[in-house]
């Protein structure tokens, strides 16, 4: 679409004899750098989502680790990085938020399979995301090239 696009930039002002940069200024501003802040923004929840879930994979394995007669301590954040000390007694089973802010119960290593699962699935997602941010950054560049080549040529034939 990027090619396409800048094509008809380029061949529109083929009339005009020159290319305008102001068009493909233009073209980089409104749609490149706007694509490429949408991409950063969902790499980012992405990256978020991931590392809630990594978090969850690594309590639920010293959960298993463990003698799970005894229970469990740990800390629970009840809201603005403020923690607060819990016990569960039994950790058979647990609720995982698996989207949406719906929570399942899942046996124990249930709930070690979905999180697997799902950290693979949103990595996928990321890789995805990632790649359509490398491919718009190139893209800004070469609309950069094509900026600096046409005023580059455009001094030359003012030169002559």
């Amino acid at each position: 679409m990027f090619y396409s696009q800048l094509a008809y930039i380029y061949d529109s002002n083929m009339v005009n004899k020159r290319m305008s940069t102001e068009n493909v200024e233009n073209f980089i501003h409104e749609h490149l750098k706007e694509d490429l802040r949408v991409y950063e923004n969902q790499l980012k929840q992405l990256n978020a989502e991931i590392m809630e879930y990594v978090q969850l994979k690594h309590m639920i394995e010293t959960i298993l680790g463990q003698d799970r007669r005894e229970g469990f301590k740990t800390q629970v954040n009840i809201g603005g990085n403020m923690f607060m000390k819990a016990r569960a007694d039994n950790v058979d089973h647990i609720l995982v938020d698996v989207g949406l802010k719906v929570y399942v119960e899942f046996k124990i290593d249930e709930a070690l399979r979905f999180v697997e699962m799902k950290i693979k699935v949103l990595t996928k997602q990321a890789d995805v995301v990632r790649d359509k941010s490398i491919e718009t950054r190139a893209n800004i560049k070469l609309a950069l090239l094509v900026i600096g080549d046409a005023q580059r040529l455009h001094t030359i034939q003012d030169d002559r």
